[in-house]
């Protein structure tokens, strides 16, 4: 009984999350800070998509940010992960002579050209999370992908005492983050005698991570752990081994760490782990009004980021150092 209900409050909160991508998703929006003909400055937020709920809460940080400043207006846009919308979204706001662009690119080599682009014509630019090719940008704002990883491989070799069978379910292998993610996880699982049997790219969506893990349990009869590049994959992996009858068999671990998502899993004891990844949301807009005011801001902000786990998770979980 208590996996149903876990199973009927988790869909009811993906409803919710896709509701809300639903009502902000395909066009544009406007949010600012109360009167929008009060607005001096406009930023343009291009989001590669908001079919994860990582996303769609990093544009809530982002509007909620904005509204204590009726001096800027923010213009949203989703790409719908799509790189070709998205650069059209970005030749959209210098079109439109956008004070600030904000972008959380989809891929790092297709939207660096526009990216490129938009600086050089003398537009700041604030990339978020995933980064672009090169230095023609203002700011880039982001956690430390890669420590994490390691932080993650760590905990993983700690917690199976030397050995182990794990599944790595990836996130896309073309990102930055996804890269950082895979190569940090493989520093800190080194030494630990870990055997890594089956590992797939989900392209950071549930219901891909689902399917890869259904092909791995069909391969493998003992499966002790997986790492899954975000939240949404590792709980997709758990509704596989769910539906296959070995869910209690199985460690689920997972990156993002959201309140109402990743650490609402710990919570639950589906995941037993879980590391924040802070959207960057609110920075974005901080960084943005210091740069309007014409203050000088870093090249690169690096935000902190924490482990969560069901001992540490009501306490506010404990720091990466």
């Amino acid at each position: 009984m208590r996996g149903v209900k876990q199973t009927v409050a988790l869909t009811v909160l993906a409803a919710i999350m896709t509701a809300l991508a639903g009502c902000s998703g395909g066009g544009s929006d406007t949010e600012g800070g109360g009167d929008r003909a009060a607005a001096k400055w406009v930023i343009g937020m291009s989001q590669c998509n908001l079919g994860e709920p990582w996303r769609v809460q990093m544009n809530a940080d982002i509007r909620l940010a904005a509204t204590a400043h009726p001096e800027i207006e923010v213009v949203f846009k989703d790409a719908q992960n799509d790189n070709l919308r998205q650069r059209a979204h970005v030749e959209e706001f210098v079109s439109s002579g956008v004070d600030v662009l904000i972008i959380s690119p989809k891929e790092a080599a297709p939207l660096t050209p526009p990216v490129r682009e938009a600086f050089r014509a003398g537009i700041p630019v604030i990339v978020l999370d995933r980064r672009v090719l090169g230095e023609d940008f203002t700011c880039f704002i982001g956690a430390d992908n890669r420590k994490i990883g390691r932080a993650a491989g760590n905990w993983i070799a700690g917690r199976l005492g030397g050995g182990g069978r794990v599944v790595e379910l990836k996130g896309l292998m073309t990102s930055t983050p996804g890269q950082d993610r895979h190569s940090g996880f493989r520093e800190g699982i080194e030494g630990g005698g870990l055997e890594i049997i089956f590992e797939a790219d989900m392209q950071w969506l549930e219901p891909e991570a689902r399917g890869e893990m259904e092909s791995a349990l069909a391969r493998f009869e003992d499966i002790d752990l997986v790492y899954a590049h975000n939240d949404p994959g590792a709980h997709g992996a758990w509704l596989a081994a769910k539906a296959a009858g070995r869910e209690q068999d199985i460690i689920f671990v997972g990156i993002d760490a959201l309140p109402h998502e990743g650490r609402a899993y710990v919570s639950r004891g589906i995941l037993e782990a879980s590391f924040e990844y802070p959207t960057g949301g609110r920075e974005a807009i901080e960084t943005a009004l210091e740069i309007l005011n014409g203050e000088q801001v870093p090249k690169e902000i690096t935000l902190r980021s924490r482990l969560f786990t069901r001992e540490n998770n009501d306490s506010g979980g404990e720091w990466l150092e």
